[in-house]
Formats: structure tokens, C-alpha cells, sequence
């Protein structure tokens, strides 16, 4: 039989729900109506060119696997978060462990290395579109002076998605480098010396022994995040490529834009919208998971 609470702890109790209740009240009206009515949308036809539509169940849920465009956009999307995740995971990782330990300059870098965190990325989109313009780019300018033929970054169906790949993960390494750092600097000293007596004296094996593990925890939180900022990609796509060429950079989220305010189907737009999210929260606790249960806390 339950214990009765005594009034002291009723009256805890009644306030620890009270202070909660703004929290989840905001909750609520921000992230749970809007999907609720995001997969109403879902089940009808409802387009911005209409008052009428009607109730189509799961048809717009039926027609992505038919869709060519859907697969090319899911593929794109997944070939980018192929580049991105490793690129914003691995340079951000070895950056840290670089600067770490310098006496000298060692602020100035993490600041240089933030910087672009700080920046609005369609705004340093545009830049980064001068720079990597085929014809006037400083980029191709170099290029061209060492020899070699101007590329086409952003104009080429084989490497428009690499070229994505680097202005998204300049913008995020900063961030993921800080967080690296933050997680080095609570390692221990004492467990590399003990590492060292047991006969750890290489780095590789100081790392792999120590730092890697200790890592952990901070190493699954920059991995769930940089993938969940991989499936985001939006701003890039929509400033400089608009999906080309060739459909060749039109990803997950761009297709779900074009669909809802360029082809006004905003019932398909919904579906591809909760497509994603449940693909994004999947790959994320997937991840989780897995991650998880190398983590040593």
C-alpha cells in the first residue's frame, strides 16, 4: 500500500508542477499542435491555390514511393551527410587535440576557428559564391594559376555536393572544436601518466587508450548533433544552387519547400515534412544507440 504524503511534501509536489507547467505549456504549443496539424495537413490535398480539399488518407504518404523526385532528393540528402558528418566530425576532433596544448596563440585560434560559427550562413553563402564562381572565383584564380583547368563548383553535377559539403562544414567545425576542447580539458592529467608507466608513450597510443574513451560522451553529443545538422541542409541549396544542377543538389528539405510554396501542394509538402523528421530521429537515436554503448561515463 502507497504511503500517504505528508502536506510538506503535497505541497512540493503542487509546486514542482506549477514551475513546470510554463516549460511545458511552450512545449506544447510550439513542437506537439504544429506537428499534430502539420499530419492532418498530410492526409488531404490542401493547396495554397484553393479554400476546398478534401481528406486523401495516406495517398501523399503513397505517392513518395513512386516518386523519382522524392528518391533523388532522399538520395542527395544522404550522399551529403556521407561527406558532411565525417568531415565536421574528424577536422573538428583533430583541431582540438592540435591546439590544445599551445602555450602561445592558443585563444586567438579558437577564436579564429569560431568566427565563422558567428556568421550568418546565407550571408557567407553569398561569399562563398564568389569565391567558388567558375568563371571570376579567387578560388579558380588559384587554380588556374597553379596550371590546372577552373572547376566548376557549383555549376557541376558530380561535385555540386561536395562543394556544399565545404561551406556547410566551414561554418560548423568551429563549434564542434569547442566542444572537443571542452571535453579534453576535462580528461584527467593523471590517467595519461598512468597510461605512460604502463607503457602508452606513443600519442597514438595516449589517444586511443585515454583520450579516445574519455571522449566519449562529448564524441556521441558532436555526432548526433553534426547529423542532425547534416539532414538541415536548406539555406545553401536555396541561395546557390536551387536544387541544380540537374536536380543534382535538390535535397530533402529543398523538395519539401518547392512542393509547398513554389508548387503550392502543401498537403504532399506536409507528408515530406514528417518524412523527414521521423528519418532524422531515427537516424539520430540510432546513432545514440549504438554510440552509447561504447561511451565510458
Amino acid at each position: 500500500m502507497a504511503k500517504a504524503l505528508s502536506p510538506l511534501q503535497r505541497a512540493q509536489t503542487r509546486l514542482a508542477y506549477i514551475l513546470i507547467a510554463p516549460a511545458t505549456a511552450l512545449i506544447v504549443l510550439i513542437y506537439i499542435i504544429p506537428i499534430i496539424l502539420v499530419f492532418l495537413a498530410s492526409l488531404t490535398d490542401y493547396t495554397l491555390v484553393s479554400d476546398y480539399f478534401e481528406f486523401v488518407g495516406l495517398a501523399n504518404y503513397q505517392k513518395m514511393i513512386g516518386d523519382a523526385v522524392f528518391a533523388n532528393a532522399l538520395s542527395n540528402t544522404f550522399i551529403y551527410a556521407a561527406m558532411f558528418l565525417p568531415a565536421s566530425f574528424l577536422i573538428s576532433l583533430v583541431l582540438a587535440i592540435a591546439i590544445q596544448d599551445r602555450k602561445q596563440f592558443r585563444s586567438l585560434l579558437e577564436v579564429l576557428f569560431f568566427l565563422p560559427v558567428t556568421a550568418t550562413l546565407s550571408a557567407m553563402a553569398l561569399v562563398w559564391g564568389a569565391l567558388l564562381d567558375s568563371r571570376q572565383g579567387v578560388i579558380n584564380s588559384i587554380i588556374q594559376s597553379l596550371g590546372f583547368a577552373p572547376v566548376n563548383f557549383l555549376g557541376s553535377e558530380n561535385i555540386v555536393l561536395f562543394s556544399l559539403t565545404l561551406i556547410s562544414a566551414w561554418s560548423v567545425i568551429g563549434f564542434n572544436m569547442v566542444l572537443f576542447l571542452a571535453g579534453l580539458t576535462a580528461i584527467p592529467k593523471n590517467l595519461y601518466e598512468a597510461a605512460a608507466i604502463d607503457g602508452a608513450d606513443h600519442p597514438l597510443d595516449k589517444f586511443f587508450r585515454v583520450t579516445w574513451p574519455m571522449l566519449g560522451p562529448t564524441a556521441m553529443f558532436v555526432a548526433v548533433t553534426s547529423s542532425i545538422t547534416a539532414f538541415k541542409l536548406f539555406d545553401t541549396v536555396a541561395i546557390l544552387t536551387h536544387g541544380g544542377p540537374g536536380r543534382a543538389s535538390e535535397v530533402f528539405l529543398y523538395l519539401a519547400f518547392l512542393e509547398g510554396f513554389e508548387y503550392f501542394n502543401m498537403g504532399y509538402s506536409a507528408a515530406l515534412s514528417l518524412v523527414f523528421l521521423l528519418i532524422v530521429f531515427a537516424f539520430a537515436l540510432a546513432q545514440t544507440l549504438f554510440v552509447d554503448r561504447k561511451v565510458q561515463y
